[in-house]
């Protein structure tokens, strides 16, 4: 008798699905308002960031293999082109990086996980470039 094949866990579930997703979202963009450090990233948003917060929000969710939100609003992220108007170089990148490595480190996300998940935001990260330096 064979057992059906079971699907690994997906990274939303081992983050610990919707609630704590948002929970790390939600930290992730008040690093980003409270924290000196990320002014350079936080220049690049609006006055307010709930939009920006439901956006990741919304991306993360599917990108991470919970509920497609984002593509359900949105259609394909289309990550870099969406991204195009802004000027991002090595410094806004290193910013976000950090800020979400404080974020993951802050709602308790398991260390496996935080370099799993950092190693594919660096990948990601870095792609996102648009400008030199």
């Amino acid at each position: 008798m064979n057992s059906p094949d079971v699907a690994p866990p997906t990274v939303f579930s081992l983050i610990g699905g919707a609630h704590a997703l948002r929970a790390l979202v939600d930290r992730f963009y008040d690093l980003m308002d409270l924290e000196p450090e990320f002014s350079l990233l936080r220049s690049l948003h609006p006055a307010t960031l709930d939009g920006s917060r439901d956006k990741l929000y919304w991306f993360l969710s599917g990108w991470s293999g919970g509920p497609d939100l984002y593509v359900e609003r949105h259609g394909h992220p289309r990550l870099r082109a969406r991204h195009l108007p802004y000027a991002i170089a090595t410094p806004e990148r290193d910013q976000w990086l950090r800020c979400m490595a404080w974020a993951l480190q802050d709602t308790g996300v398991e260390a496996g996980l935080q370099e799993r998940l950092m190693q594919s935001f660096l990948e990601t990260a870095d792609w996102m470039r648009n400008r030199p330096g």
